[in-house]
């Protein structure tokens, strides 16, 4: 048996999420998928050493700060590419294109920088190596984070954003 109760809906306001709530599940996410990225490419880069905690932090850091304003700028970049050339298709499909894209550009990009601050420019065959065994050994777990979270993670987060 079941009772129902009616609410005067101009009286109920759906409750906003604070803003600090929001920044805390960005930088939770940001700090998961990058300390895990570059956890690995800076074990490529050096390996195990006793400094591998220092070297993967500041290559942690150094990410953080080129790829959050890469990472806003390339996603409405290729998200509005995408809208354009995939105009018919789901938007679960464009998610996913999104997704793969934003995997290898966003790598590349991370591994760069890993292998800058890793290896240096002086050996300029040293530093491209380090840097394309860093982007290959962290590109199937970007991709395979990328599209768990294009198919379930990112509508509910652009939900709890816009709350």
């Amino acid at each position: 048996m079941s009772t129902s109760v009616s609410a005067n809906p101009v009286m109920v306001e759906p409750k906003k999420t604070l803003v600090i709530y929001k920044i805390l599940v960005m930088v939770s996410i940001i700090t998961l998928i990058g300390g895990t990225l570059t956890g690995i490419m800076t074990y490529m880069n050096v390996g195990v050493t006793e400094h591998f905690y220092a070297d993967w932090f500041t290559s942690f850091i150094s990410a953080v700060l080129v790829m959050v304003p890469v990472g806003f700028v390339m996603m409405t970049l290729i998200h509005t590419l995408v809208a354009q050339l995939l105009p018919n298709s789901s938007e679960l499909k464009r998610n996913l294109v999104i997704s793969v894209f934003m995997a290898l550009i966003m790598e590349s990009v991370m591994a760069f920088v890993t292998a800058t601050n890793n290896i240096g420019y002086a050996d300029m065959r040293l530093f491209l190596t380090g840097w394309a065994e860093g982007l290959l050994a962290a590109l199937p777990i970007g991709l395979t984070i990328m599209l768990i979270m294009s198919v379930t993670v990112k509508p509910k987060i652009e939900r709890f954003l816009k709350s």
